[in-house]
């Protein structure tokens, strides 16, 4: 890989800085509410052990994310750089949530178009796996002009597999929807 997936990112929205092993308390203390989770393809994950895989396996990935509000200085959620496809020159952004103060206040499309912006220095197209149920993100992924180009089923880390929308978007295409 010629660029690294964990490299801070900052813009006057937000910070994406690299998730460490003390982030777990206040994550989960986010992840606990059942309503996070409610639209999700793996609903329990509000519970402790279940929410434990997912973190282990976002620390595990080494492209994990916790997402700091800059103007209150909150901890907001998590994302994650995965699966680089050297290959396709491709990789994936998600297992990103959000606590719910935060759905609705600009945050996510902030993040998704710092990761977006950073990714596509290096790679040519970007894929984002949405479950087939979390229509709340299907709807604000598809206003980043992403295109849907599958149904799979997905085995998130340590959990059965469930359906998942796969959306992509190319370099030249994003080039163009940010010069507008």
């Amino acid at each position: 890989m010629l660029f690294s997936i964990q490299t801070p990112l900052e813009n006057d929205k937000v910070g994406l800085y690299p998730l460490q092993e003390t982030d777990f308390a206040p994550l989960f203390a986010l992840a606990s509410d059942p309503k996070v989770w409610e639209q999700h393809p793996n609903k329990d994950r509000w519970k402790e052990a279940v929410f434990r895989v997912f973190f282990d396996g976002a620390i595990q990935s080494k492209g994990a994310y916790k997402i700091v509000d800059k103007a209150t200085g909150e901890v907001a959620g998590c994302t994650r750089f995965y699966d680089y496809d050297e290959k396709e020159n491709r990789i994936l952004i998600g297992y990103t949530f959000y606590a719910v103060p935060f759905w609705g206040t600009g945050i996510n499309p902030s993040v998704k178009r710092l990761m977006m912006d950073y990714a596509f220095q290096y790679v040519d197209a970007i894929d984002f796996h949405v479950g087939a149920t979390n229509y709340r993100s299907q709807i604000a992924i598809s206003r980043l002009g992403v295109t849907k180009i599958a149904e799979e089923n997905i085995a998130y880390h340590g959990e059965t597999p469930k359906l998942n929308f796969i959306y992509r978007i190319r370099k030249q295409d994003w080039e163009k929807l940010e010069k507008g």
